[in-house]
């Protein structure tokens, strides 16, 4: 089923209304969650806001507490986010490292007890929308093996990396395991085999079989090796810059006290536009310009078939699981 962009707001804002949720706060993880499925990330997006109001009905998110900060040292600032919305603490931190950069070039916000902070590329967008470079990245529980390791130690910490363009934003928004869990349910629920290993199962195994994978919840650092080492590295950045938990103190069955880092650079303040515009556009088409590995297949920039996603999804309706909706009707106001 195909609904419109406008008619998923509505609903998600009537619900966090109904949960007594401030009205901007409300306007603004309902506009997320929505943005997120009709960007394509449907596992962060409409599929994810039953498990948010899961954990605001069994008080594991204060929906109106507000981030607070806890420290400032010029260029970096620590906030506390009091465990309010990782939604709405994360734009908050966001913002705030764009007023950073826009007075010394260049500002980071660590921000500690904080929640989920749903799709992570949301603040990519919302940086590169200011005309602004933004890296940004969390902590997560303990939900993949180091490399050599059989049990889970260390977190599919997602990283993004957004460049602002005119003729459409660069950005990169990555897990550091090969496919985040959210991404392997959706193929779960579309009974799909992954498009390559993306996890162990209980054998040991390397499988593309999403349902397996989630069954041990053994998911494979994206790199092998490497993205062990990332995920670790960024693990330790989040907790050394915001003084919060690191992942092995992060409870595994409930994620919440999670540690994200929001890194802003203000472009205009050392860049020619035209030269910048120059450059992206020179690198860009020397992406495009290559010769397919596959016949009819081409090569794209981070971000470029979000852009096309969201144009048909605003354009002929958004996608959702018919199952996903249902169990979000259910927890309308006029259903319960």
């Amino acid at each position: 089923m195909r609904l419109s962009f406008k008619e998923i707001y509505k609903q998600l804002y009537q619900i966090l209304r109904n949960y007594d949720f401030p009205e901007e706060r409300a306007r603004l993880i309902s506009r997320t969650h929505t943005q997120s499925s009709c960007d394509g990330v449907y596992s962060h997006g409409l599929n994810r806001f039953p498990s948010f109001i899961d954990y605001v009905e069994r008080g594991l998110i204060d929906v109106a507490a507000e981030p607070e900060k806890v420290g400032a040292f010029r260029v970096l600032e620590r906030w506390n986010g009091n465990l309010a919305p990782g939604v709405s603490n994360a734009h908050h931190c966001m913002e705030r490292a764009m007023t950073l950069a826009r007075e010394h070039t260049i500002g980071c916000v660590a921000l500690r007890n904080t929640n989920h902070w749903m799709r992570g590329g949301t603040y990519g967008w919302q940086a590169a929308d200011a005309g602004k470079i933004a890296l940004c990245f969390t902590n997560t529980k303990r939900n993949m093996p180091p490399w050599g390791g059989r049990e889970n130690r260390i977190g599919n910490n997602p990283f993004i990396i957004a460049i602002p363009r005119e003729e459409g934003h660069v950005v990169l928004d990555m897990a550091t395991s090969q496919f985040s869990f959210g991404k392997m349910n959706t193929y779960k629920l579309n009974n799909e085999l992954l498009p390559v290993a993306g996890g162990w199962d209980r054998d040991g195994n390397l499988t593309r079989d999403p349902e397996k994978i989630l069954a041990t919840g053994h998911a494979l650092p994206v790199g092998y090796w490497k993205g062990s080492a990332l995920t670790i590295v960024l693990d330790m950045l989040a907790a050394l810059l915001s003084g919060g938990n690191p992942t092995h103190r992060i409870d595994d069955d409930e994620e919440i006290a999670i540690c994200q880092v929001f890194i802003c650079i203000d472009p205009e303040k050392f860049a020619d536009g035209d030269l910048k515009n120059q450059l992206l556009d020179e690198i860009i088409n020397h992406v495009h310009n290559v010769s397919p590995m596959q016949d009819g297949e081409r090569t794209y920039y981070p971000g470029e078939r979000t852009l096309a996603t969201r144009k048909d999804h605003l354009e002929h309706g958004i996608p959702v699981d018919e199952s996903v909706w249902e169990t979000i009707v259910q927890l309308a106001p006029e259903s319960r």
